[in-house]
């Protein structure tokens, strides 16, 4: 695209931006995990956009100055709640498997799985993109501003420039051995004269990601998902040296974001609702807490070890169906009732000791469950390609949206600026096991099972009274979980219920976070009989709490997230 059609399309942007920015009845909140990118989200608040434009607006800049974490190469969950109408919406952009990729993707030639570390670096971990045609699908719903508007804060810092940040720079120097594999990224992330990656405080301009954007903005989805952007992704993908992937032209086609109905149940006083399959996250996390149900948490103490003794206990219950049971619910049939159902999980938690870890469990046999589902190989993942934001606009309308490339930086393929996600790695590596089919094997146009959690609660009146998730692997389930439990239980502000020390058990170690109040329980748990880990443990939850007093936000302080308010 010309520097000429740029300006006109800014010309346009604008004076769109001015004929349809209208008036909001009250105060806004956005949180993201940048400042760019909170910015964005702000700017279009004050235009008179919805919470729809903001998240829009700041997946775009994340896509640009937190690469490593997500963009328009990777996928999202989004939950919607329109305040006017009492409804909740959910869109799923997850990425879906090429439809030319089958149960084998991740085994070698005599049938055994290629390591994690090879298998999601190259074009082979790569699923169909979810995020534009999520956020068109969003916006021609519920967005105000004109499409195009939502994209000019991420073209114009693209090509006037960001100061690369400590986390960017950090994540350069993991990823910068895969990274210059690629010439693009090469191009992109080092300095030409040495190669090295870029420095903190480097002016960084991606006029490559600025004009992939300006096309976007112009032509909608068919200028990501057809035409030149698309021959591009595909011909990186299919012509990855050592690991070509399969994606094609009618992949990126055909894909569809999808409207999926929300998994909800009560908790105490109040309704939790989140995001259903392919995701596990709204499951596991309502699992957990209908565990915690038949305890009184908010009695045992602010972040006390007996209380997360019962977390991690509750955990490894939760986790333990969902390693079976849970997976795409469009090729498997997902017992979400049975799983949520009360009895159950009373039944379940019965089988907790107050005192002592009960180790490994088995899964339990919820009413509607398949039994010949079985248990996904268990792959060592270390994932850091994922970010959250919260928004509350105006009139109450909120989102709450889970973004996500996989592993940092994905499949480390960078094309018209942005990073192709790895997410086909969240599959089962193994189809069968013992003899029976495998609930998240890899089938072509299947969504990976995903632990992204993009929660919301609602007060007992219907009302809506948090927004709330995070990045983080597995693990964030059990981030989005403990901090539900923070402001209700405990009736924490949204940032001290983030600030509590990390504590997890996915049915296996126990892991205490370092430098926080969670290492001091590792005596205690120890003599309960808990196998401990501590270490660093990076959640990144971003959430708004709705009081009496104003809106009340929080970003976590493991990473760079910004809460900003807007019209106060």
């Amino acid at each position: 695209m010309s520097k000429i059609s740029l300006f006109y399309l800014s010309i346009l942007a604008l004076l769109a931006s001015l004929l349809s920015a209208c008036s909001s009845n009250g105060p806004a909140m956005v949180a993201t995990a940048n400042p760019h990118a909170s910015k964005a989200a702000a700017l279009m608040l004050e235009k008179g956009g919805s919470a729809i434009d903001a998240a829009i607006a700041a997946q775009m800049v994340l896509t640009l100055v937190e690469p490593q974490s997500s963009g328009i190469g990777g996928g999202a969950f989004l939950l919607y709640w329109q305040n006017d109408e009492n409804k909740l919406t959910t869109f799923d952009g997850r990425e879906t498997a090429p439809q030319n990729a089958g149960e084998d993707l991740f085994l070698d030639k005599n049938g055994a799985p290629i390591p994690w570390r090879v298998a999601s670096i190259g074009g082979r971990p790569v699923g169909t993109p979810g995020v534009i045609a999520l956020a068109w699908k969003a916006h021609r719903q519920y967005g105000r501003l004109p499409w195009l508007v939502l994209f000019q804060p991420a073209i114009k810092l693209a090509n006037d420039g960001f100061a690369v940040s400590p986390r960017l720079s950090n994540a350069l120097k993991k990823s910068q051995d895969a990274l210059k594999r690629n010439e693009e990224a090469r191009q992109l992330y080092f300095l030409p004269d040495s190669m090295k990656p870029l420095p903190v405080g480097f002016m960084l301009k991606n006029p490559a990601l600025a004009k992939s954007l300006a096309v976007i903005a112009a032509k909608g989805p068919n200028g990501f998902y057809k035409g030149p952007l698309a021959k591009a992704m595909v011909e990186a993908v299919n012509t990855y040296q050592g690991n070509p992937g399969f994606l094609s032209m009618e992949d990126l086609a055909s894909y569809e974001s999808v409207e999926r109905p929300a998994v909800c149940a009560p908790y105490r006083t109040y309704k939790v609702c989140g995001m259903g399959p392919p995701t596990s996250g709204g499951l596991t996390s309502l699992m957990i807490l209908g565990i915690l149900e038949n305890y009184h948490i908010g009695n045992l103490g602010v972040g006390s070890a007996t209380a997360m003794h019962l977390f991690t206990q509750a955990s490894r219950l939760a986790y333990a169906d969902r390693d079976v049971y849970m997976a795409d619910d469009d090729f498997v049939e997902v017992p979400n009732k049975g799983l949520l159902d009360k009895n159950y999980l009373r039944s379940r938690a019965k089988l907790i000791n107050p005192l002592k870890d009960m180790g490994k469990v088995k899964p339990g046999a919820p009413k509607g469950a398949e039994l010949a589902f079985m248990k996904t190989a268990g792959i060592k993942q270390r994932e850091y390609g994922t970010s959250h934001l919260s928004i509350i606009d105006g009139d109450g309308n909120a989102v709450s949206m889970t973004t996500s490339v996989e592993r940092g930086f994905g499949s480390h393929i960078i094309v018209g600026g942005f990073v192709l996600n790895s997410q086909l790695t969240d599959f089962s590596f193994r189809p069968v096991k013992n003899g029976f089919k495998v609930a998240n094997r890899v089938e072509g146009g299947k969504r990976p099972r995903s632990s992204m959690s993009p929660s919301m609660i609602f007060n007992n009146d219907g009302s809506l009274y948090a927004t709330l998730g995070s990045p983080g692997g597995s693990r964030i389930i059990e981030f989005v979980t403990r901090a539900i439990i923070g402001v209700i239980d405990w009736n924490l502000p949204m940032q001290a219920s983030f600030d509590l020390g990390n504590v997890h058990n996915r049915n296996r170690i126990t892991d205490l976070e370092k430098g926080t109040n969670a290492e001091n329980f590792a005596d205690q748990f120890k003599a309960m009989g808990h196998k401990i880990r501590i270490g660093k443990i990076t959640s990144g939850l971003h959430g708004i709490r709705i009081t009496p007093n104003g809106l009340d936000g929080g970003a976590d302080k493991r990473r760079e997230g910004t809460v900003i308010k807007v019209g106060e």
